[in-house]
């Protein structure tokens, strides 16, 4: 708390000796009546909950696509070397290069950014998934086995759980990468959301509003890890024995 402290008050005073016009750089007192004022006539509100809606609909879709195929193309040879390379070529394109062979597709929609937001997010859960099942140790799957585990157990109760780690991993950055996808595609195509609530700052000379909507964003962020992501981590950790006594 004090360091944020701190760094709200260097803020406030670089403000104050006016470096920076205030229309380039507002003081933290602006960016708070802004976000009050959003919260006031409920734009900011209207535009969070049509970002997150796009978001978690898109999360979800990655994370039923990303994370089976990324169990296949660690256990079968013949997926990792066809459909891997594929999915190693795609995830080196930004997300925001999908924006317009969405929009030829899909037209001037939300699925459109729907369209990105999974692109950005399916391609990093399946990467992340492949790679954490792919280093788990053989010996485990061999004692399951000796032991007569069918094969769909032996995904459920020892490939899936032993890879538990890595499946954090992976949900962690499809979060990630999900959310600048959804920011590239609201930023680029006027629809409701944060990414047009920025672009109307930016279009208006509105500093302010740019910030107070990177601050949502931010704290949205913090928000989801520490009340979805972190306890998770914090039972792997201590199932697999990492917590320090």
């Amino acid at each position: 708390m004090v360091f944020f402290a701190l760094l709200i008050a260097c803020w406030a005073t670089i403000s104050k000796l006016g470096v920076w016009d205030s229309t380039l750089f507002p003081s933290p007192f602006q960016v708070v009546k802004t976000f009050w004022n959003g919260i006031a006539d409920r734009s900011l509100l209207i535009a969070t909950g049509a970002s997150l809606r796009r978001l978690l609909l898109g999360y979800v879709i990655s994370l039923v696509i990303g994370v089976p195929l990324g169990v296949l193309l660690a256990r079968q040879k013949w997926a990792d070397e066809t459909i891997g390379l594929l999915v190693l070529g795609l995830q080196t394109l930004p997300s925001v290069c999908w924006l317009p062979l969405a929009l030829l597709w899909f037209g001037l929609s939300d699925t459109a950014i729907l369209f990105v937001v999974i692109m950005g997010a399916w391609l990093t859960i399946t990467t992340a998934i492949r790679d954490g099942v792919r280093n788990v140790p053989p010996v485990y799957l061999r004692a399951a086995r000796t032991m007569g585990t069918k094969p769909l157990s032996l995904y459920l109760e020892v490939l899936l759980p032993a890879a538990l780690p890595s499946l954090l991993t992976g949900a962690k950055l499809g979060w990630s990468f999900a959310w600048r996808s959804l920011m590239a595609g609201e930023l680029l195509f006027v629809s409701i959301g944060l990414g047009h609530q920025m672009t109307m700052g930016r279009e208006l000379g509105d500093m302010s509003q740019v910030i107070t909507v990177m601050g949502v964003i931010i704290a949205l962020g913090l928000l989801t890890d520490r009340l979805i992501f972190a306890p998770f981590e914090d039972q792997i950790r201590e199932r697999w024995g990492l917590t320090a006594k």
